[in-house]
């Protein structure tokens, strides 16, 4: 259920508007840490737009995430949880005691004051925001900020409320649930974080209005049964109709029915259970 607003109700779109609550410092971003961005607007280097409905939006800062997390044995104190315009989760400025600041992933639960810390040596506890090798870490455990290759960043479950799952431990090859249910075999030397990605209360957010959208970058979007013949292969008909076809893109590719993860990709290997429950015939 959506979280109520605040807000009293003076126009349609704050008595629909229900953000999800902020529960962030309101300091300005460590600018030693942050970068312009430029935004393509979907276009390409011709200026051709490959990615459609994406366009103007609001100017953001990009912030430098530490993926890695390869300071090792040097605890780092929270000095703010702020807000990232480019994603979902929340982070945390750390800083180290030789006076190095980085921005991390917050994960759920972590406050400013509390300490973290990122190593390769196997603990008696594991505290929300411990950083270390998956071989390091007891099944069960809930994860997030994944690696897929050793040294190479963090790639799984950095979403806001996201978090995998550590399954167990066999030689050099560790078993992991990830957020979609899909079981894949990691290498045991990746690292992963402890706890939950922060924000768990992002999925129940409603915008209120479409322009909220258009602030975000995300332009209208149409639909193909509500195009004319010559626009969309699913336009035209008489009165209101579906098209009579199967689902396609506006240059006929079907859309559904059929898997889409290529069947060359060397990472096919390492999954054991896809994320609709199938397991996966090896040979």
């Amino acid at each position: 259920m959506a979280t109520k607003s605040k807000n009293k109700p003076l126009t349609p779109s704050l008595r629909y508007y229900s953000p999800s609550p902020r529960d962030v410092d309101n300091v300005r971003p460590e600018r030693s840490l942050t970068a312009h961005k430029h935004d393509n607007q979907g276009r390409n280097v011709h200026g051709r737009i490959t990615m459609r409905r994406r366009g103007g939006g609001h100017k953001k800062l990009l912030r430098d995430i530490d993926f890695r997390r390869d300071k090792l044995d040097i605890p780092a104190k929270v000095q703010s949880i702020e807000y990232d315009p480019n994603r979902t989760a929340f982070i945390a400025l750390l800083a180290y005691i030789d006076g190095e600041k980085r921005y991390i992933i917050a994960p759920n639960g972590l406050k400013k004051g509390d300490t973290v810390l990122s190593t390769d040596k196997k603990l008696d506890e594991f505290p929300v925001g411990l950083n270390t090798p998956l071989k390091n870490i007891p099944p069960s455990t809930p994860i997030h900020a994944v690696e897929m290759e050793p040294n190479a960043g963090a790639r799984i479950a950095r979403g806001a409320g996201a978090a995998a799952q550590l399954v167990a431990v066999e030689g050099d090859r560790a078993t992991v649930r990830m957020p979609s249910g899909e079981i894949r075999l990691i290498h045991a030397n990746c690292r992963a974080t402890i706890g939950n990605v922060g924000n768990t209360e992002h999925r129940n957010e409603v915008l209120g209005k479409a322009g909220r959208n258009r602030w975000k970058g995300k332009r209208p979007r149409v639909r193909g049964v509500a195009m004319n013949p010559v626009d969309h292969p699913m336009g035209g008909g008489e009165g209101r109709t579906s098209g009579g076809g199967h689902p396609c893109s506006p240059w006929n590719v079907l859309a559904k029915g059929f898997p889409t993860r290529t069947r060359s990709k060397t990472s096919n290997s390492m999954i054991l259970i896809r994320r609709n429950g199938k397991k996966v015939k090896k040979g």
